[in-house]
């Protein structure tokens, strides 16, 4: 049971300042102002100094000193994970995280972590606000309060608007011993509601996998029913958080509790655990005829939780839905819910029901728990993982990549029919002009392909089909050339050339006296015939083809450099001598007849 004794729920009731508004499972209401205890008459009019300027509640008259010091210290939640709308990441407050968990008292105690997540204006922080009631008096049947009290700890309120950004956590860690008589430390964890206007994809499953890596009960918080895009958030959002985790030898997270608010279906499935359980198996049952995502989902979801169930928890009424200064008063409370809401959280907090958390199946405590959040956050601020999309997005990705692969698999089967396998050596000239005609073809087919997305987003995979046709082709020039038997032997020729003209300098240079350029030129015919006998083998045995590459780069070096220019250089020489010669023979030609023409 928790040591907290009931008196220091009354600090909690009184101290806490955040604001007593609407629930956030009553969508539509208006914000409700926030509750001043001193309107009440069951409360002080002073304000304590100790309190942040807000008044503590009544106490017993017979409180001793020690115990109203604890009344004054005003327990609240702490954020933890910060939101940063900006660029839409996420930063981890270490120092408040450590001001929590690193306690004396708690921070050797293996941990119990609750968390409730789902879509926002969904009533998670007041759902939570009972459990603190419940933490602060185990011990009393009556753990829920007082009629006329209102509901405070977690801020919530009514409207359409998100009201907890990022990741709080509860300041009090409530130390509980269990029926084994060992001690666990039980820490209460809100989260940012999923799927609100200024979240993407990414924040929310960002959020939601923390809070399921972090926690060892994580309650997932529904309106009305299970539908089947619930189910498929929660696979996208449970991978994205086995992605971060480097070794999974087992189920990766514990326990998981589908909570149904304001379930309508009494007839159906009862309130409570048991007509949620029963509930649960009919939506979670992989049938044969079913389609192969649906069972996908549902074998993913049965692979990630040690332990799923779900419980039915009624609507609280219509003076809470309707009543825009509702602050969470028990007696504006229909009782079914009241009733359902007793069974359910000591279902989640009692002694005998609390889950501690594990990690490869070692128990974590406190101190490990905040290296643990440092760990996953590094991951997820880093750009190791993939980011989530939404279904738009990806369908619109899937469809432009698949014409993409279309399109490049046309131009592919073409090009091999034209200069593929064992077709003939084709010319440059002509293997460009096939290209550049062939690449538009594919263009304008990846163009009429329908694709989602629209122009603009198609525009860079158009850019990507290019890009890649051109390193296809860069491949085929490759194949190409190496039919050439000219370009296959350009290597053995470039070396046996150099050799040639090394022993001529070699010869002549040594005849006249200069022995230092004849034996340079000696050693580098020396290394020429070495590199051809090297490039011999490796082309023969296959093997050192490190040594072959380096030769034939080499070896093409020198041609395109050296050899090359000094050949075209001699080639038009003589073609220009030839010319000369054949117009002057021409010449000659005709002077001669035209000679002969005035002699006859």
């Amino acid at each position: 049971m928790a040591e907290r004794s009931g008196r220091r729920n009354r600090d909690f009731l009184g101290t806490n300042h955040i604001s007593n508004s609407f629930d956030e499972d009553m969508t539509g209401v208006e914000e409700v102002p926030l509750y001043h205890p001193s309107h009440d008459s069951g409360r002080v009019d002073e304000l304590s100094p100790d309190t942040n300027e807000v008044a503590p509640c009544a106490v017993e008259e017979d409180l001793k000193p020690e115990e109203e010091e604890l009344v004054t210290e005003g327990a609240r939640p702490i954020q933890i994970v910060v939101a940063n709308e900006d660029d839409h990441k996420f930063e981890l407050d270490a120092e408040a995280l450590e001001k929590i968990l690193m306690q004396d008292h708690i921070k050797d105690l293996n941990v119990v972590v609750l968390s409730v997540a789902g879509a926002f204006r969904k009533g998670k922080s007041f759902l939570l606000d009972f459990m603190l009631r419940y933490m602060h008096n185990q011990s009393s049947e009556s753990w829920m309060g007082g009629d006329d009290e209102p509901l405070t700890g977690f801020s919530w309120r009514g409207g359409c608007e998100r009201e907890t950004t990022g990741i709080q956590a509860w300041s009090e860690v409530f130390v509980v011993e269990k029926t084994d008589g060992s001690k666990v430390a039980v820490l209460l964890v809100d989260t940012q509601g999923a799927f609100d206007s200024q979240s993407t994809i990414k924040d929310c499953a960002t959020v939601f996998a923390l809070s399921t890596m972090t926690s060892s009960i994580q309650v997932y918080n529904l309106s009305q029913n299970i539908q089947e895009d619930d189910l498929q958030h929660l696979q996208l959002f449970t991978e994205y958080g086995r992605l971060a985790m480097e070794e999974v030898y087992e189920k990766p997270f514990q326990k998981l509790l589908f909570l149904i608010r304001d379930w309508c279906y009494p007839y159906e499935h009862e309130y409570g655990l048991d007509g949620g359980n029963r509930f649960l198996e009919r939506r979670l049952q992989v049938k044969q005829n079913q389609h192969e995502e649906l069972q996908n989902v549902r074998k993913h979801i049965h692979s990630c939780f040690s332990s799923i169930e779900c419980f039915l928890l009624p609507h609280p009424g219509l003076k809470v839905a309707t009543n825009p200064y509702f602050d969470g008063r028990l007696r504006d409370i229909d009782d079914d819910f009241k009733e359902e809401l007793q069974n359910l959280v000591p279902l989640l907090l009692s002694p005998e029901n609390l889950v501690e958390k594990e990690i490869n199946g070692a128990k974590v405590t406190c101190r490990d728990l905040l290296e643990y959040f440092k760990a996953y956050i590094k991951i997820y601020q880093g750009e190791e993982l993939p980011h989530p999309k939404s279904m738009l997005q990806a369908t619109a990705e899937a469809n432009n990549l698949t014409a993409v692969a279309g399109a490049k698999d046309t131009y592919s089967r073409t090009m091999e029919q034209i200069c593929g396998g064992d077709k003939p050596y084709i010319a440059p000239v002509d293997l460009q002009r096939y290209h550049d005609e062939l690449k538009q073809t594919s263009v304008q087919q990846f163009r009429a392909v329908k694709k989602m997305g629209g122009a603009e987003f198609s525009r860079r995979y158009q850019e990507q089909l290019e890009s890649e046709l051109d390193e296809v082709y860069a491949n085929f020039i490759k194949h190409n050339e190496s039919k050439n038997i000219f370009y296959a032997a350009r290597t053995p020729a470039t070396l046996f050339a150099v050799m040639f003209a090394a022993y001529i300098v070699s010869t002549v240079t040594g005849f006249i006296g200069l022995s230092m350029i004849a034996a340079l030129a000696s050693l580098v015919m020396g290394v020429s015939l070495m590199s051809l006998c090297a490039w011999a083998y490796v082309r023969y045995s296959g093997e050192y083809r490190e040594v072959g590459v380096a030769i034939d780069l080499t070896a093409e070096a020198l041609w395109e450099q050296v050899l090359k220019p000094l050949t075209e250089q001699y080639m038009e020489e003589n073609i220009r001598q030839t010319v000369v010669n054949s117009i002057r023979a021409s010449l000659t030609e005709q002077v001669t007849q035209t000679a002969k023409l005035k002699t006859n």
